[in-house]
């Protein structure tokens, strides 16, 4: 059937407005169902043992501490450290068994009870955490109180004092009051974690974590929804297929298409300024992968680094925490990929139009610039919150919030965000002639959507402070976080694609347009809604099991759509012979689309269903899906793109290839080795230990100490070698291919560009 660009255009902004709708009553539903933070907890004689500020002021000290990339809170941070929530209920236990082992038979040690004398500790330990009662106070018995005290020494042991066998440098929490202020935080959540929801028959976060000790064990809803799911996925992939073969979409043809060489292109003054993004967003992944290469190593030698720091006289554990690592890590994977997308955004425009507005170059420099100062004041904001240089707020404001993938500080956010603002406005400059042109569906509108809709979704993380309650911030984290992978970052890449095809005359740009649409429908319609999935286990509303399974679930459909458009584009270009000056930007292109299907779709298919999710939730196979998505699609496209840009960018005769074919392969066999022989072996041991025992002992340092875990982390060894010696060889071949191009650069006049080249668009 023939669908015209305007009805799926109507389509998709309805499909978008009903996303944000369910989203937003699940927001509301999210503050009225969170769960209370009581005015205090009271001991059987009426003591007071903590207090609602309390537990507000140890939400303070896990965020300001950069505990999230530590350990996990939830379920939710970094898997080096303990779940806290998890690690807390387990301690609860094993101190309350201590308690009324002692009280009951006069032995502090649990372990040399008769199975009998056990079981009567366990009833009495079950009952205990049972009788919850939410509201403004909670009454501990005895042995809750006496294990509430024993966990607070722990915590202040451990991360206070410091534990080298567990990489926690001294001083990690600098005060001991604040360190049990932590631990009140930590019970909480473990308190929640087992008490029903006021009417319901399980706890706040669906008993997670499991602890059978404690009474939490997988409830019905998650096993009746993963069969669900798995019903609806074959459904939806029939209908899917039936939607997308009934709509009829021109396919890419090069038979007797006029493919623009690169010595026919001439660069504006604003392509040659956003080639210096294609530098900088080299050196922050160099930045990346060498710290993931510490990270990995970490593991291993909790304190160490191969000897060398004793060698040298260094402390790296105290000089360079993991969380402070980790946290590196992950903002300057986001901070690369985002700044090779921003430079090929662009890039793109006077490909398109074959002119560009004058000063375009100055005010891309500026924007370069403003990136820069971003990107180096919030990664030593980092550093600098984390060891306690800022008072008062100002450590979430200047340096560092503590929460994954949102790190830096408020303000360098709001510098993100201006940045990303200012790169829509010199994008629609760029495209003015085409936006003045076609309708507000069209192509160039579609590329501002994405990046718009990238920007808007970032504003969620400004509606929460350090003392919201976690479960509303974990609500807005994950509308920053997952709609950004999910939903605008799936949109940019099928737009940015189909931008690209049309620059190289590859496909007319009205059937660019619909199959953008009808990708980014698919997209839209399943990603979106599909981010709840992140709500089961976080203390959210039960509603979001039902709605999170499916959605998450028929995630998979419009990724296996991309894939399969990505290797006809990469076949129809293969087609067109030897003379195709543009296969290596596209095998990138297909990797990505390999990636993406491989890591968002078959992993995050298994690891959202809820039954698995459960056991799952916080382990080594999210750290697999993690890599296999976040490098693998959105890293190989941002890659291609810079392939495209200096394929154009340097001249025909100081053009080569071969480097940059090896820095593909490298990252290509790299990142399958990683996921393959360490990642997901290491994921699969811990799903076991969590079947088998509980979900702390998966998480323990037990675990990781395991010969066969040492074993598989040093397994991890060549991938990340492989990877690291890709993206060396990748910034030394940018940097020569940038410096060296020559100068092919138009001057700016005093209007607008005169049009270099035929436009590919002037017959569209």
């Amino acid at each position: 059937m023939k669908v015209k660009r305007s009805t799926l255009a109507k389509i998709l902004a309805v499909v978008f407005v009903l996303n944000l709708a369910v989203m937003g009553v699940g927001a509301w539903f999210s503050y009225q169902a969170a769960p209370p933070i009581p005015q205090e907890v009271e001991g059987p004689n009426g003591e007071t043992i903590v207090t609602g500020e309390q537990v507000r002021e140890g939400k303070t000290v896990f965020q300001s501490n950069g505990l999230m990339n530590h350990g996990s809170i939830l379920g939710n941070g970094a898997y080096y450290g303990e779940d806290f929530t998890a690690d807390t209920l387990d301690l609860n236990v094993q101190f309350m068994r201590q308690y009324y082992a002692r009280e009951q038979y006069g032995t502090d040690s649990y372990g040399t009870l008769t199975s009998r004398e056990q079981a009567t500790v366990d009833v009495a330990v079950k009952s205990d955490l049972a009788d919850g009662n939410p509201g403004n106070r909670i009454q501990y018995s005895a042995a809750e109180v006496y294990a509430h005290e024993q966990v607070r020494q722990v915590y202040v042991e451990r991360y206070h004092e410091g534990s080298h066998e567990r990489g926690v440098p001294v001083g990690m929490i600098e005060t001991e009051a604040e360190a049990e202020r932590f631990a009140d935080f930590a019970l909480w959540t473990a308190w929640f974690s087992h008490t029903d929801r006021p009417g319901g028959s399980h706890s706040y976060t669906n008993d997670w974590p499991y602890n059978p000790a404690a009474g939490n064990e997988a409830t019905g809803a998650a096993m009746t929804w993963s069969v669900v799911a798995m019903v609806l996925l074959v459904a939806g992939a029939g209908v899917g297929v039936w939607l997308y073969k009934s709509i009829e979409l021109t396919e890419p043809e090069t038979e007797g298409v006029t493919i623009p060489r690169p010595d026919e292109v001439d660069l504006f003054p604003g392509q040659a300024a956003a080639l210096r993004f294609v530098l900088v967003g080299a050196g922050l992944f160099l930045g990346q992968v060498l710290l993931g290469g510490l990270l990995a190593h970490y593991y291993i030698e909790r304190a160490e680094f191969f000897g060398l720091g004793e060698m040298l006289g260094i402390n790296v554990l105290q000089l360079l925490p993991f969380s402070i690592a980790k946290t590196w890590h992950i903002d300057l994977g986001i901070l690369w990929i985002a700044t090779l997308w921003l430079g090929a955004g662009l890039f793109l425009p006077p490909l398109l139009t074959g002119r560009e507005p004058n000063k375009q170059g100055t005010y891309v420099n500026g924007l370069l610039a403003t990136l820069v100062v971003v990107v180096v004041g919030g990664l030593a904001g980092i550093w600098l919150g984390s060891k306690g240089y800022f008072d008062g707020n100002l450590w979430w404001i200047f340096g560092n919030e503590g929460l994954e993938y949102l790190e830096i500080g408020r303000l360098w956010q709001v510098g993100i965000l201006v940045g990303f603002l200012a790169w829509a406005g010199l994008t629609a400059r760029g495209l003015k002639p085409l936006l003045d042109r076609e309708p507000r569906y069209g192509l160039a509108h579609m590329i501002l959507y994405a990046g718009g809709s990238i920007a808007l979704l970032f504003c969620a993380g400004f509606l929460y402070t350090p003392q919201t309650n976690i479960v509303v911030t974990e609500f807005w984290r994950w509308w920053v976080v997952h709609m950004w992978v999910e939903g605008a970052f799936e949109f940019f890449i099928v737009a940015l694609v189909g931008v690209t095809l049309v620059s190289m005359n590859l496909l007319s740009k009205r059937s660019a347009e619909k199959a953008v649409m009808v990708q980014a429908l698919l997209v839209m319609g399943t990603g979106v809604i599909g981010v709840s999935h992140h709500y089961w286990w976080v203390g959210q509303p039960d509603m979001w099991v039902p709605i999170g399974s499916v959605f998450s679930t028929l995630e998979l459909i419009p990724l296996v759509f991309i894939l399969y458009e990505a290797i006809g584009q990469y076949r129809a270009m293969a087609d067109s012979g030897e003379s195709f000056p543009y296969t290596l930007p596209f095998m990138f292109i297909v990797a990505s689309g390999v990636w993406n299907f491989v890591g968002a779709g078959v992993l995050g298919f298994f690891i959202n269903l809820p039954f698995i999710n459960y056991f799952e939730h916080g382990t080594y196979l999210t750290v697999a899906h993690a890599h296999a998505a976040m490098f693998g699609a959105f890293g190989f496209l941002a890659l291609g793109m810079v392939t495209y840009m200096l394929r154009i960018a340097v001249p025909e005769g100081k053009w080569s290839e071969t480097n940059l074919r090896r820095a593909f392969w490298a990252w290509n066999v790299g990142l399958a080795l990683m996921v393959g022989l360490s990642l997901l072996p290491v994921g699969f041991l811990q799903l076991e230990v969590a079947f088998t025992q509980h979900y702390d002992a998966a998480r323990s340092l037990a675990f990781y100490e395991g010969d066969l875990v040492q074993l598989l982390f040093w397994a991890r060894m060549p991938g990340d070698v492989l990877v690291i010696l890709g993206t060396v060889i990748f910034g030394y071949d940018v940097v020569k291919k940038v410096l060296n191009r020559g100068e092919t650069t138009p001057t700016e006049g005093p209007a607008d560009s005169p049009l270099a080249i035929e436009s590919p668009l002037d017959d569209d």
